[in-house]
Parts: structure tokens; C-alpha cells; sequence
């Protein structure tokens, strides 16, 4: 059960804005309060906005695919079947933003790295390379933990974009320093996964074509503590992702990606690897598909989103109902279905299949 307080207060320059949420988990058998807005906008200028404080950020073009959005992610919340909203995990960072005429620029400073809300064991069973099978918090005796980066200035993540429109296309270019927002390396002395250092550049671009919307968005991560061999490290990669949406009938909108992640340095990372037979392919190919059809005057909205890899060999499935009783009532029942061999991103989360019944009561 969660019960969400939203305050908010608009003056001529400036904004506050409060919105946390109370909950009671059944699983944990805790309460819990999570604070997912508590920020201040300042409007010093016509071209110059200013945020200050906890906020949920993002940019970039894919649909529940992140390429140049390094901003945390809650994956739990996405497998479990909370609202997708709340795959957007907060963070205490400042923001500029700089509307200067032909060209846009937003920055991001987060002082302390925030990684993101990743799978621990707690509640989805996960795939261990090390055991070679699904393991648990219960299996492991404690769910997992990672070794952050300590908490100083230096340590912080910054992040950019600069973007306009032009001819009718939505053009952007990115850039990040800061940390790999999931435990991917592993520090032998501390005996933990960590989160290594990262630099990501990207470009993105989004239009109208042939009746529907349109996208493209590249990015290269940069890991910074990679050297060829080192397996404890990720590797650096080049991200790419293609999507497209339209409307095919009245109220039936179709969306389609396909994403690819190529490992540089491969042969070098299977060479030296202890587990060279769990590592993923050289190249990762995924295709997504969105189906949202519209009924009752849009009060009743069907959705079937899907992933699916060719090269991993598994899958997701989310399809969801929402039946929006009055403007106060909304109703939705889904389901989270993975599958797959063990070793696959999707296929380890089999067994956390799930459906799920929401109700929303705001007043």
C-alpha cells in the first residue's frame, strides 16, 4: 500500500514542488518513505532556469530503452509491476537550464553519485555467474550489495545535452562523466562488485516520417578503467538504438525499436574472462513492440509492450489494462512475463514471473 503526498507553489520566479510517497510493503513487512521531488525552480531570466534539490530526471528518445539517460533507473519497481513511472528513480542534483535562441542546453551536476535502484536478490532471484545459477538473498545469505564510490565532490556525475529543432527534427547531443550506474566491475580487495568509472557521448535525432514519429540515438560508453584484458571491468561499448511509432487505426498506436550493443575488445574480454562461457555475445541484438489501443472514449487503454533477443534467446512481456473509472478512480491489472535460458538478461528473471491488480484512489 503507498500514499503519495503531492504540494506544489508557483510564483512569478520560482517554483516549489514536494511530492513523496508512504508506503507499507508486505514483503519487506517495513515502512518505508521515499522522497521522490523536494526541489525549487528559479526563473532569474527568460533563458535561464535553475533546479535545485531532489528531482526524477530524463532525456533521450527510446521507449523503456535508455542509451543517453544515465540517470538512475529503479529495476525492481519496473519487474515488479509498480506504476512505470517509478522506473525513474530520484536523485539530489542541480540543473541549468539555457535557452539561448537557435540552440538549447540542459546541465546536470549530482554532487553525490546516486546508482540505480538495481537487483538484489530480495526480491527477484538473479543469475551468478560465479555458482552458475539463479541465486537469492536467501541462497546468498543477505541480498547483494555493491561497493559505492565515496561521497565527495569529486566523485559526483555530470551530465549535459545540447539540442534544438530543426526543419521539424528534434537534434541532440550528449555527454556524461560519472560512474556506471550498476555494479558491473568488481574490486578484488574489497571482495564486492563496484561501479567502475564511465564516459558516455551520444547524438540523437526525432521527426515526423511517413505518417508517424520517428527516431535514431547512438551513444559510446567510454569505460574508463578498461584496458583490453581486465575482465573485472566492463568493457566499452557502442550503443544504438532505431524506433518508430504511428498510428495504424483509429486509436491503435504501434511502436517498434530495435536496439544493438557492440563490446569492443571482445576477444581480449572472452580470453581473459573466468566465466568466458556466460559472457554475452560480442554483439546484443533487441527488438521491442508497443501496442496501446484506446476504448470508452479513452477511459479504457489496452497495452502490450514486448522484448525480445535474437542473440541472448529470450524475452519479456508487459501486457497491462487501465480503466479509468472517474478522475478520481483508475483501475489496472498486467503481468510481467520473462523467459529464456538462465545466462540471458531477460531468461534469468523467469521464475519472478508475475501478474499484478492496481488501484488508485486520488482525491
Amino acid at each position: 500500500m503507498r500514499f503519495r503526498l503531492d504540494l506544489s507553489h508557483y510564483g512569478d520566479r520560482f517554483e516549489l514542488v514536494f511530492k513523496g510517497d508512504l508506503s507499507a510493503d508486505g514483503v519487506s513487512r517495513e515502512m518505508d518513505i521515499d522522497i521522490r521531488q523536494a526541489a525549487i525552480t528559479l526563473h532569474p531570466t527568460e533563458w535561464l532556469d535553475l533546479r535545485a534539490g531532489r528531482q526524477v530526471l530524463t532525456w533521450g528518445t527510446g521507449d523503456l530503452v535508455f542509451l543517453n539517460d544515465l540517470f538512475p533507473k529503479d529495476f525492481v519497481s519496473f519487474f515488479i509491476g509498480r506504476e512505470d513511472e517509478f522506473l525513474k528513480a530520484p536523485s539530489n542534483a542541480l540543473k541549468f537550464s539555457v535557452y539561448a535562441g537557435p540552440i538549447n542546453l540542459d546541465v546536470v551536476w549530482t554532487p553525490i553519485f546516486e546508482p540505480d535502484r538495481f537487483i538484489t536478490g530480495e526480491r527477484l532471484s538473479f543469475f551468478d555467474p560465479s555458482t552458475a545459477g539463479l541465486v537469492s538473498a536467501t541462497s546468498m545469505g543477505q541480498p547483494l550489495e555493491s561497493f559505492l564510490p565515496p561521497k565527495k565532490f569529486s566523485n559526483g556525475e555530470l551530465a549535459g545535452r545540447i539540442f534544438r529543432t530543426l526543419s521539424g527534427y528534434e537534434l541532440s547531443l550528449y555527454g556524461y562523466v560519472g560512474f556506471t550506474k550498476q555494479p558491473l566491475a568488481f574490486d578484488l580487495a574489497a571482495d564486492m562488485a563496484t561501479h567502475s568509472g564511465l564516459s558516455v557521448y551520444g547524438a540523437s535525432a526525432r521527426g515526423t516520417w511517413l505518417g508517424g514519429v520517428a527516431n535514431l540515438e547512438g551513444a559510446y560508453y567510454d569505460s574508463a578503467d578498461d584496458e583490453g584484458t581486465d575482465s573485472n571491468v566492463p568493457h566499452s561499448q557502442f550503443r544504438g538504438l532505431a524506433g518508430y511509432e504511428r498510428e495504424l487505426i483509429a486509436n491503435l498506436t504501434m511502436g517498434l525499436q530495435y536496439y544493438l550493443e557492440w563490446t569492443q575488445d571482445y576477444d581480449e574480454l572472452v580470453a581473459n574472462s573466468a566465466t568466458p562461457q556466460f559472457e554475452p555475445d560480442e554483439i546484443r541484438h533487441t527488438v521491442t513492440t508497443r501496442f496501446t489501443y484506446r476504448l470508452r472514449q479513452e477511459t479504457l487503454m489496452l497495452t502490450l509492450f514486448g522484448f525480445f533477443s535474437s542473440s541472448d534467446e529470450d524475452g519479456h512481456l508487459r501486457p497491462s489494462l487501465t480503466y479509468k473509472r472517474s478522475d478520481a478512480v483508475t483501475l489496472t491489472a498486467g503481468a510481467n512475463i520473462m523467459f529464456g535460458d538462465d545466462v540471458a538478461f531477460s531468461g534469468q528473471l523467469k521464475d519472478n514471473s508475475n501478474a499484478y491488480l492496481r488501484l488508485r484512489y486520488s482525491f
